[in-house]
């Protein structure tokens, strides 16, 4: 295993998740492909070979352990980790199509041309959808196979004992599992480990979802309140207006001073 590309892709993941993202990240990198890695390909190596069957009867051995193990838990869980990390790879190929679009309008444009993105790993726009699709499917894939690991198994323990009375066996066949605790600890530990990421990954959907509501709520009533004041601005200005041209309406209107004053006072200028 490439450890250095791992890592630069698990960065990436990281560069441009939430919180939620970040911490679910860390589960599944330690909690999950670490412990399946280390410890749990050895529990379930010697898985066919230690199954024991008290007969000698050809094939019978093998068709039990078909029976009790249709697929194996190994098996079953590289599945999962494959499907559940592509959709994080898939936000970080859309960060990087964005960062080629860019670069490539800077090129036909010049450098000082205006921007297609802001940032191109914030998520706005159709990164935020995909985002959101990513998490969706995670939370889907993590339900799916806790389901069919019960389905198939019909639950999550492994008994010591198991009788099994399938053709070509001759009657009732006992047979064992080897390491019996081990496995259910490995398999409750894995389930667990599941939904807590499903746990992570609803409460980052629910997280995204309600910064980008409040975020509409708020520009919708700072855009009320610009309206509202340029509003009382315009109105305010048609006042004044008004004021003016009623003044110049009535210093327009005001009578003339009667002539017989003006006579008067004539008069009265002379006789002094």
């Amino acid at each position: 295993m490439n450890w250095a590309f791992l890592q630069g892709l698990l960065s990436g993941v990281n560069k441009y998740s939430t919180a939620f993202g970040r911490v679910w990240l860390s589960i599944v990198f330690l909690f999950r492909v670490m412990v399946f890695v280390v410890a749990a390909e050895k529990v379930w190596g010697d898985e066919q070979k230690d199954f024991a069957c008290n007969t000698a009867q050809p094939g019978c051995h093998n068709v039990c352990y078909d029976h009790y193990f249709p697929v194996s838990h190994i098996r079953l869980w590289a599945l999962q980790l494959i499907f559940v990390t592509c959709p994080s790879f898939l936000v970080v190929l859309h960060v990087a199509y964005r960062e080629e679009r860019e670069r490539k309008h800077r090129l036909k444009y010049g450098e000082g041309c205006q921007r297609l993105y802001a940032n191109t790993g914030k998520k706005r726009g159709g990164l935020w959808w995909t985002y959101i699709l990513s998490l969706v499917f995670k939370m889907g894939v993590d339900a799916t196979f806790v389901y069919l690991l019960y389905h198939i198994y019909e639950g999550y323990d492994f008994p010591t004992l198991v009788k099994c009375s399938e053709a070509p066996c001759p009657n009732v066949v006992d047979c064992f599992i080897s390491r019996p605790t081990e496995k259910r600890i490995f398999s409750i530990f894995m389930v667990v480990t599941s939904l807590v990421c499903i746990l992570l990954s609803l409460c980052e959907i629910l997280y995204l979802v309600g910064k980008r509501c409040f975020e509409c709520i708020h520009r919708m009533h700072g855009s009320r309140q610009i309206n509202k004041a340029r509003s009382i601005a315009n109105m305010r200005s048609s006042n004044t207006h008004l004021d003016s041209n009623s003044k110049k309406l009535a210093s327009k209107n005001q009578p003339a001073p009667a002539y017989s004053l003006v006579v008067s006072s004539k008069n009265e200028l002379r006789n002094y």
